[in-house]
């Protein structure tokens, strides 16, 4: 069945402007069929009438955790406290609201608000101190935990810090109650993973696609897919008859084990997953690998320390980076690469390009996963090496942006989310918001992107104007060319003729109203493969 969609406001996310805007299209199936203007509407065999509203390519969210993000939306939310009384008095409310509770996790808190930006068990314990309670930073690389539950996962003054990761330790030994970096994933998310249900997971999934499609959001790239995080969606997959609401396209997780072959071998699983029977809803296309931590922490990666004197070392030498990185692509995967420092940065294309060298000229798309600070002259090499830039605007949002400046303290502030260099050296720039490490509303990323104003907190200034986007070229990076960042760009991302009927209905036009709209902007619509699969009010 053929629908002309007609009057409307047009945004193709076409890269020639004068082909950006259209009055009406036509979905047949599936697909898009027919774009271009009211008078030469083709017969279809039924019409709607968008009366004046604005459509777009449905978003594509290059870089996320799905079921992190929908365990998250069940979570205490801490970013907007600014002090630590405010985060326990949240924390006192959750506990008075769930009496019965024997666990409480929140996430979000930011190293700002704590004195000294170094958060301690006994300052949880003021608030609740009888059940254990796990809090996720915004950037979700450390863990601050109160006394219960640094007992309950059994971290002493004898648990050695893992590799790339640390527990911070009081003056005498004594584990803080902060576990940074692996120290974080080995000890805290381990643990909340074995005590988490299927029905948990089912939940998380489930919650975090109805609420990608509520926002307008179509596809996503999770970055850091495990077992049970397949399992999940599998079902989700089966549940919804052999498909799913969006379409998800996966990296598999490789973390450093010290040792090549064990590294190798999970790439080895990677390949077997992406040769294996799969769907275009769900596939595996690649492996992701985390090199360092975050700015915020002071645990990314840097070529020069930190305003406090310290640094970070990587997760992964280059040692040990080039065997995986080449097995990747030799296999035909995509390496997405977590590289916040420019040290990290370096090291990532360092070993992109040593795989290159070993595989020859073949296709390959690999990407770099965050790029917050990275040296003059990395997009050139990026673009010459078709590395794809893969940011996001969400983590520039200058209600978060004064720990991130304070922990550099120098120039390199002033280069901090140079979106415009990638696109002045042809790099891809795909963006993204790494949810739950940020919100996940697609419209409130392309706020940022287009102001460098704060979707957080409107109240606070623009940081780094100079770095903003026009809105037109913001929402190609966040359609086109995330859907192009995983191999797509040929057939989704677009409103164009044989592309796929991925596309959004919104309530307002920021493109008349202004950028401040997009803070008010609601999704009337989304459609996926040609059916709707959210539509206000229903």
């Amino acid at each position: 069945m053929s629908v002309l969609y007609r009057n409307g406001r047009i945004f193709t996310a076409d890269s020639e402007p004068r082909d950006a805007w259209a009055e009406a299209f036509v979905i047949d199936g599936e697909s898009i069929s027919w774009v271009g203007s009211d008078a030469d509407a083709p017969a279809a065999d039924d019409t709607i009438d968008l009366e004046g509203r604005l459509v777009l390519p449905g978003f594509v969210d290059a870089h996320t955790h799905l079921l992190m993000m929908g365990a998250a939306l069940g979570q205490v939310p801490l970013t907007h406290a600014r002090t630590l009384e405010e985060i326990q008095d949240a924390l006192r409310s959750a506990r008075a609201a769930a009496p019965d509770a024997t666990v409480l996790i929140g996430r979000g808190w930011l190293f700002d608000a704590i004195p000294g930006g170094r958060p301690t068990a006994s300052m949880i314990d003021e608030a609740v101190s009888d059940i254990p309670v796990y809090l996720d930073a915004n950037d979700y690389h450390s863990s601050w935990l109160n006394s219960a539950a640094l007992a309950q996962i059994g971290v002493t003054r004898d648990t050695p810090d893992p590799h790339g990761g640390e527990i911070v330790r009081d003056a005498d030994g004594s584990p803080s109650g902060l576990l940074l970096e692996t120290a974080a994933t080995k000890h805290v998310w381990t643990h909340r993973e074995t005590i988490a249900t299927d029905e948990d997971r089912d939940r998380d999934a489930q919650r975090a696609i109805d609420d990608y499609l509520a926002a307008g959001v179509t596809g996503v790239v999770d970055m850091m897919l495990d077992e049970v995080g397949l399992d999940a969606l599998r079902r989700e997959h089966e549940r919804n008859g052999g498909e799913l609401p969006l379409r998800i396209a996966a990296h598999w997780f490789v973390g450093n084990e010290g040792d090549e072959a064990a590294n190798v071998a999970q790439v080895g699983r990677a390949a077997e997953l992406a040769d294996g029977p799969s769907s275009p809803w769900l596939r595996v296309v690649g492996i992701k690998l985390v090199l360092d931590g975050v700015i915020d922490a002071c645990t990314a990666a840097m070529r020069h320390p930190y305003a406090n004197g310290t640094n970070a070392d990587p997760i992964w030498s280059l040692e040990q980076l080039i065997p995986v990185v080449t097995a990747a692509d030799a296999a035909g995967l995509q390496v997405a690469l977590h590289a916040i420092g420019d040290f990290a940065v370096d090291l990532a294309l360092d070993a992109i390009e040593a795989a290159i060298a070993a595989n020859g000229d073949r296709p390959r798309r690999h990407r770099i996963e965050h790029l917050e600070y990275a040296a003059p002259g990395t997009a050139e090499r990026m673009a010459r090496l078709g590395v794809t830039a893969s940011m996001q605007p969400v983590h520039s949002d200058p209600a978060i942006f004064a720990n991130w400046a304070e922990m550099l303290g120098d120039e390199r502030v002033e280069r901090a989310f140079p979106w415009p260099e990638y696109e002045d050296a042809g790099t891809l720039l795909a963006f993204s918001t790494d949810a739950p490490t940020a919100p996940y509303e697609a419209l409130a990323n392309m706020y940022v992107a287009s102001t460098r104003a704060s979707a957080l907190d409107p109240a606070v200034p623009a940081v780094h104007p100079q770095y903003a986007l026009p809105l037109e070229r913001a929402i190609g990076h966040a359609t086109r060319d995330a859907a192009a960042s995983v191999g797509d760009g040929d057939w989704r991302g677009r409103i164009a003729p044989g592309y796929a009927a991925d596309v959004i209905v919104l309530d307002r036009d920021p493109f008349r109203d202004g950028s401040s709209s997009l803070l008010e902007a609601k999704v009337v619509e989304t459609i996926v493969a040609g059916r709707t699969r959210y539509r206000a009010g229903d």
